[in-house]
């Protein structure tokens, strides 16, 4: 028998989702079959959708042979860092993603992403030390496309990494602000309101008119920097954070991004749509990070190559004369 003290970072997740990451190597019929005979919460039977909380303590009655097996860290991956910090404190990084970097692994690339990136640099500063946790991994708290550049934010503790996420879901508490180049000279603020529907097959995001029932509620403030030869410098406020919505949404109001050819934007030298997280705004942080309250992380602007982008060089150099 073996007895597992749940602390902060354990807390907060139900019983069966602690024990996932717990027996990362185990089978989800081995876990839930374990669930029901060899698993004590507290001396007690507990269901699999329990809540953790600190202090409580699982005991697992299960040989240590399995549970050296099925608990047995893997080789850690140590990936050329590509990020660079916008800002760190005690429970979170916002870092910047390089174009080209998936936020988390998929089919093709599991290993070389952002998230492992951020854990190596957290392992070699002190900030996480992976054998003192039991479930717990500095995780990002929202993602970008594997080619938009930008601010990136990570929970470097579970008690952070929930508050942060209730943050972003949550209306008016944060403001996210992107830049790119579109196509087309727009030259008045656009206030974007329709529905969204993703198709998964084709990775691409549909734009539906506000009153279809179909799709999920998008909005987007659209605010031109500057505008000449046809093409725009754009500041975009995403109010709502879908999959695809400043590309799909630009495109849907006539302005597509730049190189962006899935939406009907034009194709570049880069071939990718030119688009930047760069301005992240904290309006109201609750307890325990509402010190984080009036906080603007910035993002400094890449100096795209696309020769149109450098329509626009003197604009950007000025936005990214605030980033610190």
């Amino acid at each position: 028998m073996r007895e597992i003290f749940i602390t902060a970072n354990d807390g907060g997740q139900r019983l069966d989702r602690f024990l996932k990451k717990y027996l990362s190597n185990a089978p989800l019929s081995y876990i839930y079959k374990a669930l029901r005979k060899d698993v004590k919460l507290n001396g007690k039977k507990a269901s699999e959708n329990t809540m953790l909380s600190e202090g409580d303590v699982v005991a697992l009655y299960i040989a240590d042979s399995e549970l050296d097996l099925y608990t047995r860290k893997k080789k850690q991956f140590h990936a050329k860092r590509q990020f660079t910090i916008a800002y760190e404190d005690d429970d979170l990084i916002a870092v910047n993603k390089p174009f080209g970097l998936l936020v988390h692994g998929d089919s093709n690339e599991k290993k070389d992403t952002l998230a492992n990136q951020v854990t190596d640099y957290l392992i070699e500063t002190g900030a996480y030390e992976p054998r003192a946790e039991k479930s717990f991994t500095p995780s990002p708290v929202h993602r970008l496309d594997r080619n938009t550049t930008g601010i990136v934010v990570f929970g470097k503790n579970a008690q952070a990494l929930r508050t942060l996420t209730q943050m972003f879901r949550e209306d008016g508490l944060i403001s996210k602000f992107y830049y790119c180049i579109a196509c087309g000279e727009l030259r008045e603020d656009l206030h974007l309101k329709n529905k969204l529907v993703k198709d998964e097959q084709r990775n691409r995001g549909k734009v539906l008119p506000l009153e279809s029932p179909d799709g999920r509620y998008i909005e987007t403030i659209v605010h031109p920097v500057a505008a000449r030869k046809g093409y725009s410098l754009l500041r975009v406020e995403l109010v709502t954070g879908r999959s695809h919505q400043i590309r799909a949404h630009l495109a849907y109001a006539g302005y597509p991004l730049l190189g962006d050819t899935k939406y009907g934007g034009r194709r570049t030298e880069q071939n990718t749509q030119l688009l930047h997280a760069g301005e992240l705004h904290i309006h109201e942080a609750p307890e325990p990070l509402d010190r984080l309250t009036g906080l603007v992380i910035k993002s400094a602007v890449p100096l795209w190559s696309a020769p149109e982008a450098q329509l626009f060089t003197r604009e950007i150099e000025h936005i990214n004369k605030g980033v610190k």
